[in-house]
């Protein structure tokens, strides 16, 4: 029976539902990348540190000239990227 729910919820095509599975994608994408970032080991797993740096980088990009740095960070995140793709041998 819990089988038959499951594939059901995983077909299910109401708004809300599809609604809500992309928005779980979405955050278990980011969660990916704290961890690809290595942030969970270097902060032993410590969520309230994590969260308050989350909160500092938030308050900076609040900040006058803040595009500067994200287009800097955006740099170093696709470079970061593309060296795990070269590395890995995929292609794309």
């Amino acid at each position: 029976m819990a089988r038959a729910e499951a594939a059901r919820a995983q077909t299910d095509t109401r708004g809300w539902a599809t609604a809500r599975r992309l928005r779980t994608r979405h955050l278990i994408e980011l969660g990916g990348l704290v961890q690809k970032a290595g942030l969970d080991e270097l902060l032993n797993d410590d969520r309230t540190v994590l969260y308050g740096a989350l909160l500092t980088l938030a308050d900076h990009l609040r900040a006058e000239n803040a595009d500067h740095q994200v287009e800097l960070w955006r740099r170093r995140g696709r470079r970061a990227f593309e060296a795990e793709r070269e590395a890995s041998g995929d292609p794309s």
